[in-house]
């Protein structure tokens, strides 16, 4: 979301206000606020083809490789350490090679991604075997990823962070007690923000976070946090140079020594300061918050026995502290549980709660394959006391798919069919767009038309608007669109489903992907050799995306073409081609009705005819907009959704039926919703 650089408050009013507080991460640099905002020189990544797909590895294979090399290696908790090469001559065998050199080169186990945290040099398992076996190290040593972008924005950032003070340093007192009422800092001292050199930039009106080089000799990158207030309280706008996909921040990482082996993860920069003034304890805040843990920061963390990740207050950081936990070894983690009891560092701290009172309470990330319901009541309750958060992230373009379906939620299989030419791609690119602009990192696979034009859709959709028509517009949108967290493999065609799950468990892994489309199913059944017969080839490919989403904790939408009907006979669940596992194994499936009129265009409607997670089913309207390629919501005055109970009720000409019912959706039978178009 893209906010006024300008405040709307005069001082004395923002000093008496008590705000609920948003955080809304924004990401990327807005043109404005900052003098000469740069041009990236880099592109989005996407996920490599199968012709130029890395080298899947394990971890038994790299530690062979590294014996028959004669390379000492040491085994943490999510890396393998060794001598680097970047940084001079490898390390004799003869002489020992203890946790503590400075010439450290890591391993990841899971990629085999690399990293020497001396010189930044890092690269894939393939790059690896390069340098040991062709000396390459002086080439990589001298380019490390993200440099173009680093480089590019160098003298943005310096100037920036010269025009930036010190809060202490602000000639006017008053302004000085405003800002500390925007961010909440009325408890946080002066030394704890010298401590760990955070600036106010006052032409921005935003507090300035460093990125520093290893070693403090130079500033790499700065993270802007703006308080924008609105009439409904106080909403956090981050901004971050360079651009986010090179901005690998651990914040407080120069104040962390050798020694320590204790550490606590937040999510955001004023959390760790609050929580390190508290308890005196090393802090680090995550640079994308709860959107991802970059495999890339593993390495700073390997030196802790036990990370504490504090990550927030509500579901959605609870879930994200689990996630990460898996990365970091569930061994070593331990997690603080949202509640009341236990808001975030920086409001515990404001409302003087014990914070290492916290800390202590909080409980281990691993758990045993059994478990007892004492285990599970805190759990438990937390979802019910946060019902809203529990039934997951709401569409904003979809207000009535939100009051049949309640929300999106992690772990889910979704089946959406469509008669051929009705739109589905279009549509389903509009549905997990909307997902993606509220922090959904996505994943797209699309094997029946290409990443460029599928890009071209949802670019479209996102600018509500041809933009062949407005070319002068094309930078200031392609822009936006490429901050979003929205992934695309590069396969086409038919693939093996193997090949596809391996993809998408490391795009989980390496981009914290919380949401995977794969249009569809057809394209890839023709390279499975498991049976002759189709039907158990498909059985067997929805059986391996539920067991995908089931241990990733990711939403699958999988798009699957109906049997051949007739034109005029609206589709169902038993519509969808193949047997009936893919409707019983799938957690909610959505049909794309298109009533084909002679006279005139078509009529299109969305139908949810299964929703394991409360049995709301449902038909609603859809009214396609050809100008910005979306499927708006019909015009006002007309039935906007109607709860139903069985297939047979679901003609749209029908007239929402007046009989009682019961089942899932009955109790709303008896007087059919009709709500207003919003």
């Amino acid at each position: 979301m893209w906010l006024s650089p300008h405040s709307r408050c005069p001082v004395r009013a923002l000093l008496t206000l008590r705000w609920p507080i948003t955080w809304m991460g924004c990401r990327g640099l807005p043109r404005g606020p900052f003098p000469g905002s740069p041009r990236r020189p880099y592109r989005k990544e996407v996920l490599p083809a199968p012709e130029t797909l890395s080298v899947l590895v394990t971890a038994a294979e790299i530690r062979q490789y590294l014996r028959s090399r004669g390379i000492p290696y040491q085994d943490g908790h999510s890396c393998l350490r060794t001598p680097s090469p970047f940084l001079g001559p490898r390390v004799p065998e003869t002489e020992s090679w203890t946790e503590g050199s400075p010439h450290s080169l890591f391993i990841d186990k899971t990629t085999g991604h690399f990293l020497c945290t001396g010189s930044l040099a890092e690269g894939n398992w393939e790059d690896f075997q390069a340098c040991v076996e062709g000396g390459t190290a002086g080439s990589l040593a001298s380019e490390g990823k993200g440099s173009e972008a680093l480089h590019g924005q160098s003298s943005d950032v310096l100037r920036i962070w010269d025009r930036a003070v010190p809060l202490a340093e602000l000639p006017d007192q008053e302004e000085i007690q405003m800002v500390r009422a925007m961010f909440s800092l009325t408890r946080v001292s002066d030394a704890t923000l010298k401590l760990f050199n955070v600036r106010y930039l006052r032409a921005a009106r935003s507090l300035v976070f460093p990125w520093f080089s290893p070693g403090g000799s130079s500033v790499r990158g700065l993270k802007l946090l703006k308080a924008e207030s609105q009439r409904n309280g106080v909403y956090y706008v981050e901004t971050t140079l360079p651009r986010p996909s090179a901005y690998h921040n651990l914040f407080g990482l120069p104040l962390i020594g050798q020694r320590d082996v204790e550490m606590v993860l937040t999510s955001r920069e004023l959390d760790s300061l609050a929580l390190h003034q508290a308890t005196g304890l090393p802090t680090l805040a995550l640079p994308r918050g709860l959107a991802c843990l970059p495999p890339t920061l593993l390495p700073y963390l390997e030196q802790f026995r036990r990370i504490v990740l504090w990550l927030g207050d509500d579901l959605r950081a609870w879930e994200a502290a689990k996630l990460f936990a898996r990365k970091l070894n569930p061994k070593r983690c331990s997690l603080v549980r949202p509640g009341e009891q236990y808001p975030r560092p920086l409001e515990a701290l404001t409302k003087g709660l014990n914070l290492q009172k916290i800390l202590r309470s909080a409980l281990p990330a691993g758990h045993k394959s059994i478990v007892s319901f004492r285990q599970l009541r805190e759990e438990v309750l937390g979802e019910l006391s946060n019902v809203e958060q529990v039934a997951g992230v709401r569409w904003g373009r979809f207000p009535d798919l939100n009051r049949l379906l309640k929300g999106h939620r992690k772990g889910e299989l979704t089946v959406f069919t469509g008669p051929t030419g009705s739109g589905k791609t279009t549509f389903i690119s509009e549905y997990a767009l909307d997902l993606c602009t509220q922090g959904v990192n996505t994943l797209w696979g699309s094997f029946e038309i290409s990443n460029v034009r599928l890009a071209r859709i949802m670019l479209t959709q996102f600018a509500m608007g041809r933009l062949e028509e407005r070319l002068e517009e094309y930078d200031e949108w392609a822009d936006r669109f490429e901050d979003l967290a929205l992934y695309f493999m590069t396969f086409h065609g038919q693939q093996s489903i193997r090949t596809v799950v391996d993809t998408m468990q490391h795009a989980v892994y390496v981009y914290d992907i919380c949401h995977v489309i794969i249009d569809n199913l057809q394209f890839m059944m023709g390279q499975e050799q498991l049976s002759s017969d189709r039907i158990a080839a498909q059985d067997y490919i929805v059986g391996a995306f539920r067991k995908f989403a089931t241990d990733n904790n990711c939403h699958v939408t999988l798009v699957i073409h109906p049997r051949k009907e007739d034109g005029d006979k609206e589709l169902q669940t038993a519509s969808i081609f193949g047997s009936a596992k893919a409707s019983q194994e799938a957690d909610n499936v959505l049909i794309l009705q298109d009533k084909k009129l002679v006279t005139g265009p078509g009529k299109r409607y969305l139908q949810v005819s299964k929703n394991r997670f409360d049995g709301d089913v449902g038909i609603f309207p859809l009214e396609f907009n050809k100008s910005s390629l979306t499927f708006s919501p019909a015009a006002k005055g007309k039935a906007r959704l109607k709860k139903v109970k069985d297939d047979d009720e679901l003609d749209p000409k029908k007239p929402p039926s007046k009989k009682g019912g019961g089942g899932a959706s009955g109790r709303q039978k008896d007087k059919a919703a009709q709500t207003p178009p919003p």
